[in-house]
């Protein structure tokens, strides 16, 4: 069965950071493109960040976090990781990990991301 297992989220002050996890079962997580997607209530799922296989080794990031965020991969631990830094209010929403098949791709875009993990609630006060 097919797990995606996100933890670390929780409370911060502006400022801070913190560093997500999500742990991936029943997928070959080796041959696996991993991303990141957050969603504030009311507003869409968007892309944060993403990390291919060491084959095409590349990482890619939303405008919006790119040189506050790093994301980056474990095998021997069929986990990937999301550190946030610098956090702000408006990084306040439900961070979900995903996996697409395709671990070549750069893809921005959920519908390319087959598997998703449960979210987790990252709330940042001023």
């Amino acid at each position: 069965q097919v797990h995606l297992v996100e933890s670390g989220g929780g409370l911060v002050q502006a400022g801070d950071s913190l560093t997500l996890s999500c742990a991936v079962a029943g997928l070959t997580f080796s041959t696996l493109t991993m991303g990141w997607f957050r969603q504030a209530p009311d507003q869409e799922r968007e892309f944060v960040a993403g990390v291919n296989t060491w084959h095409n080794r590349a990482t890619w990031y939303a405008e919006s976090v790119e040189g506050r965020f790093v994301t980056w991969r474990r095998y021997d631990k069929n986990t990937v990781y999301l550190q946030m830094n610098t956090l702000k209010p408006e990084d306040t929403a439900v961070y979900y990990c995903a996996a697409a098949e395709d671990g070549s791709t750069r893809s921005r875009y959920a519908e390319d991301y087959g598997y998703w993990g449960q979210g987790t609630q990252v709330t940042v006060s001023s």
